[in-house]
């Protein structure tokens, strides 16, 4: 099983490459302990980003819109949300490789959010929040090592 923090940053990645290919300036904050992984210059202004890993879930990408301190010895509060932190998540869903910019008054901020790539069973539209709509681009963080001759590294 991948450890957390492997998933995190590549999903930061993707979402970073995602955001740079499509023209953005993207800014790093210095250290951890920032609310945010991200900060985006459309040239006119600036926009913190929370990065998200996605999993796909009867049709939708659905993803946490709080942290998690419960792993944290004697935590003030077990969930902490975004609210007033960020402007916008910046969703990566691993299985199709694409990469979302949710504005975070978009979506719920108690504990999690979802966006809809399939069209609804029910057929419903409205209230829908359809994927399309927050579309960066589609990125692939996987690296194929390669020995120092070009080819395919051995597996050990």
């Amino acid at each position: 099983m991948e450890h957390p923090k492997d998933v995190g940053d590549r999903t930061q990645l993707a979402v970073m490459f995602a955001l740079r290919e499509a023209g953005l300036a993207v800014l790093v904050p210095f250290g951890e302990n920032t609310r945010y992984d991200l900060v985006i210059d459309d040239g006119e202004s600036l926009a913190r980003v929370q990065c998200k890993t996605g999993r796909l879930y009867n049709g939708a990408l659905v993803w946490s819109t709080c942290s998690s301190y419960a792993h944290h010895p004697n935590p003030k509060k077990r969930k902490l949300d975004y609210q007033g932190e960020i402007e916008n998540f910046g969703v990566y869903c691993r299985e199709t490789g694409i990469v979302y910019l949710v504005p975070i008054e978009d979506v719920p901020v108690k504990t999690k959010a979802s966006i809809r790539l399939d069209p609804a069973r029910n057929r419903q539209r409205r209230l829908i929040r359809q994927a399309a709509r927050y579309e960066v681009g589609q990125v692939s963080v996987r690296a194929e090592l390669r020995g120092s001759s070009g080819a395919p590294a051995p597996s050990a």
